[in-house]
């Protein structure tokens, strides 16, 4: 639902047509519970426009759909392939392929969009339906560069509208939990986390179809011009999609991006953390031959190690907090007193707290904390979480924000975007440390491979001018937005 204006219209709307039904052929009004346990009346339904059909839409439209407890009114995706059984199963949804000419059309009908596209196209398809006054569930990262998530977080409040990032861990008891241990102190003063994943699980580090000069008809069922957007003009190729676009820079944000909201999000929101003050970084190496490196811009590194810091004003012993990521298979070292096994159990990666009184290790989400004390693990009992616990966990992600659009603007959920924003852009600093680290001269020397410092508030690097143009990126012309 829309803002206080739109609930007055639907209630005046409401109220006339009782009025009328009252003044014609004796007709009454017969109150809800009448008509049955679980009914639910149109008016009090939210009417959701889909922007995406595939990958993880596959997810977010059902539980958004609720089994009908919701309308999904509008479609929108510029591959007819992904599109097809959501067109099949909402017949009576208008579909379209171009967002723009969705919203423009179908805004009188719409009271929130869910944003499932690759990465480049979240802020200009989300900030449209913000413009509008639509509650917007957009998926993570947020956005593609950090100028947007800060555009994103700002909008939010602007439009005064209700927002999810689909960061579903958010929503998990796991994640309160850990929180809730972190926070009591049972591990001390926190001064460092280490995070890591397995991801990429997709190619990364490899020669693009563009940069071997391949292309490919494009099939019928796409509109390739929509699905590169805002992205530089390149040929189609298969390896660019459905999923695949991950690990090219102009459209996805690697496995920082597709991971970290999900890892750096427990840390994040824990600590309390705030814009980190510097960022470094190393990279995995590709070889073509003896001794010839190669370097394969397109696309994002194998493997990175990326080191934040961040401000800790309430702490005496420690004024910084250490925050590392690793992906691409790489994992951080082992604490002494730490069992491999139960640290590094989980395929798709973890988090380390390591505190003055103990470690605490979780796994994705936040799940099952593991305390390590005094060179062993300890068998104890954790706080209750602090924070309400969401309806259904992670799979109540969606159906949470459903809920808080109908309340209206300012009702909590898990990851809006003033919360999930500042979160996008540490995330995102990562990346801008890969790519400056990457940065060649005509020489082919590399110039980026330094501490960068970073000033949150003006979202500007300070001792390295040429990694600033990775705050904000260029629009291929159009007028997505």
């Amino acid at each position: 639902m829309n803002n206080a204006n739109d609930k007055n219209e639907q209630a005046s709307r409401r109220q006339f047509l009782k009025s009328s039904v009252l003044a014609s052929a004796g007709f009454i009004i017969v109150p809800r519970h009448v008509l049955g346990k679980g009914f639910v009346a149109p008016s009090d339904k939210l009417n959701i426009a889909a922007v995406g059909c595939g990958g993880k839409a596959d997810f977010n439209i059902p539980q958004a759909y609720n089994n009908g407890s919701d309308n999904i009114v509008a479609l929108c995706d510029v591959d007819d392939r992904m599109s097809a059984k959501f067109r099949t199963k909402f017949p009576n949804a208008p579909y379209f392929k171009d967002y723009r000419k969705m919203l423009e059309s179908e805004a009188k009908n719409i009271d929130a969009v869910i944003v499932t596209t690759p990465d480049h196209m979240h802020y200009p398809i989300a900030m449209s339906a913000m413009q509008l006054g639509k509650h917007v569930y957009c998926e993570k990262p947020l956005t593609h560069d950090i100028w947007e998530a800060r555009q994103m977080t700002e909008g939010a409040a602007k439009y005064k509208v209700v927002t999810q990032m689909g960061n579903q861990g958010s929503s998990g008891k796991g994640t309160r939990v850990t929180e809730a241990i972190v926070q009591s102190g049972m591990i001390g003063e926190v001064h460092t986390v280490e995070v890591w994943t397995n991801r990429p699980v997709w190619p990364q580090g490899v020669q693009s179809p563009k940069d071997k000069g391949e292309k490919q008809p494009i099939p019928s069922e796409v509109d390739w011009n929509l699905w590169l957007g805002t992205a530089p003009a390149r040929d189609y190729h298969e390896a660019y999609m459905p999923f695949r676009w991950r690990g090219y820079w102009d459209f996805g944000t690697g496995a920082l991006g597709d991971m970290g909201c999900h890892f750096i999000d427990v840390p994040f929101r824990t600590l309390k953390l705030g814009y980190p003050t510097s960022v470094e970084c190393s990279v995995g190496q590709v070889y073509a031959d003896f001794f010839k490196e190669a370097f394969f811009d397109d696309s994002c590194p194998p493997s990175s190690a990326i080191h934040l810091k961040f401000p800790n004003p309430t702490s005496k012993n420690y004024k910084e907090i250490s925050l590392s990521w690793y992906d691409g298979g790489i994992r951080p070292r082992l604490p002494e007193g730490c069992d491999y096994e139960k640290v590094f159990a989980n395929i798709d990666g973890g988090v380390m707290f390591i505190g003055t009184k103990g470690i605490l290790a979780c796994e994705l989400f936040g799940n099952n904390p593991k305390l390590f004390a005094n060179g062993k693990l300890q068998d104890v009992k954790f706080p209750d979480p602090k924070r309400a616990l969401v309806d259904g966990d992670t799979n109540g992600h969606q159906q949470q924000w459903i809920k808080a659009c109908k309340a209206g603007f300012g009702t909590y959920t898990s990851s809006s975007f003033d919360q999930s924003g500042p979160l996008t852009e540490t995330v995102l600093m990562g990346n801008l440390a890969v790519r400056s680290f990457l940065l060649r001269d005509a020489k082919n020397k590399f110039i980026g491979r330094k501490k960068l410092l970073w000033d949150g508030a003006n979202m500007k690097i300070t001792n390295f001018d040429e990694a600033n143009a990775f705050v904000k990126r260029e629009y291929r012309a159009g007028g997505w937005i």
